[in-house]
């Protein structure tokens, strides 16, 4: 069963998937665009600068495993105002809330917020009696190389954010530190159509490891042994997504992500029931408002 949920503007980024959060900043990417701009190069369509700021919102359904090497789903509804700003430092954009301190043709540096749902134990057959997975924000540094020029055939973007994890549902309490090197490629195809794809792996240290995988001596079941969780991968992401964009003001969009646990440091835990599954979301999104000043480079 699907869950409705409604989220202030404030958590846009920090509890909902970063995926949305970027389908937005892509959605606002092409609503800018005029009819009279099609026979432009693709080059010089991807350098207009976008406005310095947007509102509107958001809504779409998710469907995603409760952790990595899950085999209980959490099912979300979502229903999200969203706010988007793109000064020169402060910026709230592109799947991230943060300061951004460098940007070069090439390069960019900032630090900001991420974050992702949670799940209660008591749905999680695997960890009944076990603390609840709350919603969790990351906030950490982020290194971006731009690998290739947006050309007509697309390009190639390199991310390293490194994050402290945090759980919103527990007094912010710290729940360890991840690392996750992505690489990706995305296009712009004709008919408004624009998608990308992603390869990444996900570095978890010893307490991360454990918030998902360690099964301490007071939780032994007869079907759930002790283990002792190891830092080192979490999981292995494929990712890929897909938006269209209708007249000036809405976007759909949906997209896909593969987590794999085989040859992960905890893949032998009794809390890992699949190794290998997928996660699904699909969307609408409408700009309500937007600045006719441009964002600051």
């Amino acid at each position: 069963m699907l869950k409705a949920v409604f989220i202030p503007t404030v958590l846009l980024l920090s509890l909902t998937t970063n995926v949305a959060a970027q389908e937005l900043n892509t959605a606002a990417n092409e609503q800018v665009k005029q009819e009279d701009q099609s026979a432009k190069p693709a080059l010089v369509k991807d350098l207009e600068p976008l406005p310095l700021w947007e509102f509107g919102a958001s809504t779409f359904a998710l469907s995603q495993q409760a952790y990595p090497g899950s085999d209980t789903y959490v099912n979300r509804v979502l229903v999200v105002p969203y706010f988007l700003y793109r000064g020169e430092h402060l910026r709230v954009d592109r799947g991230n809330t943060g300061y951004r301190a460098i940007k070069t043709p090439k390069f960019e540096f900032d630090v900001g917020f991420a974050g992702a749902l949670g799940s209660s134990s008591d749905k999680v057959s695997a960890r009944r009696g076990m603390e609840k997975l709350g919603n969790m924000i990351e906030f950490g540094p982020r290194l971006k190389w731009n690998i290739s020029e947006p050309e007509a055939n697309g390009r190639w973007r390199f991310e390293l954010p490194v994050r402290a994890v945090f759980d919103l549902s527990n007094s912010f309490k710290r729940k360890g530190i991840t690392v996750e090197p992505e690489l990706t490629f995305e296009r712009r195809a004709f008919g408004g159509w624009r998608y990308s794809t992603g390869l990444s792996t996900v570095w978890g240290n010893r307490q991360m490891a454990e918030t998902f995988y360690q099964v301490r001596p007071d939780q032994v079941l007869p079907d759930r042994a002790a283990y002792q969780a190891k830092q080192g991968i979490i999981s292995w992401r494929l990712s890929a997504f897909i938006s269209h964009f209708y007249a000036n003001n809405f976007r759909v969009f949906g997209g896909v992500r593969v987590d794999s646990l085989t040859g992960a440091a905890n893949e032998n835990s009794p809390l890992v029931k699949r190794k290998t599954a997928p996660s699904v979301f699909v969307g609408l999104t409408y700009t309500w408002m937007r600045s006719e000043r441009p964002e600051v480079e």
